[in-house]
């Protein structure tokens, strides 16, 4: 997580922000709209792109390296599913291979994720789901990945209330996260339109568990009503990573993005760090990669 952000979540705990209002944080104005060291966005993508090949076997982890470095980004999030033999982590010899491959192609690697639940009334489930991330966040502190992405889940318990389920959830999330904060690797969970759907239950969980070592990943696609935009910039001061996408939200009706009025949101937000995308449905991934890619570019360029 960078100072800035840092900064950021410390002073949230302190006020509360008007959702699109510039905030400086000491920091000078230009123009009255961005502050001097805010935006340093980098482009990324997200190997959820690629599930059709990858999941058949049709193209490689290092092919899709090759891909991003061919393509113009900065780096990939390699996404767990997409490692051999998931949920197990590989060995040394194969995470070694990756970064030392991403390295040489000059890519970071911006992340990785996995699948969990922790809305689960089973004990003994979510204990196993725990374990899950923490053998990840070694995997990430190996293959220098800054962040681990994990969900909330999809169960709605029968007899147990929301707030029954936040309170196991919270302390499944606080013990992930004080073991990413001891190999040095951010845990954050996406907003997946599963048990979060809106951005206050997003900050209500971030802030329980109460922790500089856990953020959001703000799915784009995330937030089904109102104003996406608007919701979006509720959600840029716990966002510590992304997944931008093609299509969003406005009144649970799925339309194109408006990708400079998002860039501006961002901008606006405060946000540097990667800013992975993520493309979905039909049609040749990578032509739907590349589309969305210029778009972000130009968004960027001219925002």
């Amino acid at each position: 997580m960078t100072m800035n952000q840092v900064k950021r979540r410390k002073f949230l705990k302190l006020a509360t922000l008007p959702a699109l209002a510039p905030i400086a944080f000491g920091q000078k104005l230009i123009n009255n709209t961005t502050p001097i060291g805010c935006s340093n966005l980098k482009l990324s993508l997200n190997a959820f792109s690629f599930n059709g090949p990858l999941s058949k076997g049709e193209m490689t982890v290092e092919q899709m390296i090759d891909f991003c470095a061919e393509a113009g980004f900065a780096a990939v999030d390699i996404t767990a599913y997409y490692f051999p033999h998931y949920p197990l982590v590989p060995g040394d010899d194969y995470l070694y291979h990756i970064k030392q491959y991403a390295f040489l192609k000059g890519i970071d690697i911006s992340g990785t994720g996995v699948r969990n639940d922790f809305t689960d009334p089973d004990a003994a489930k979510r204990k196993g789901h725990v374990q899950l991330v923490k053998n990840w966040v070694l995997a990430a502190a190996k293959l220098g990945a800054p962040v681990v992405r994990v969900f909330s889940g999809n169960m709605e318990p029968d007899g147990y209330s929301r707030d029954q389920v936040a309170e196991w959830m919270v302390k499944d999330l606080k013990e992930c996260v004080e073991f990413g904060k001891k190999n040095g690797v951010v845990v954050a969970v996406q907003n997946h339109y599963d048990f979060i759907r809106t951005p206050e239950q997003a900050e209500k969980l971030i802030k329980m568990v109460d922790s500089e070592w856990f953020g959001l990943i703000l799915d784009t696609g995330g937030y089904r009503f109102g104003d996406p935009y608007a919701e979006i910039a509720k959600s840029i001061p716990y966002t510590v990573n992304w997944q931008i996408k093609e299509k969003i939200f406005v009144n649970n009706e799925e339309v194109d993005v408006d990708m400079p009025r998002l860039i501006k949101v961002i901008k606006n937000g405060c946000y540097n760090g990667y800013v992975p995308i993520e493309t979905l449905g039909a049609g040749d991934p990578k032509k739907k990669v590349l589309a969305l890619l210029d778009l972000l570019k130009k968004a960027i360029a001219d925002t």
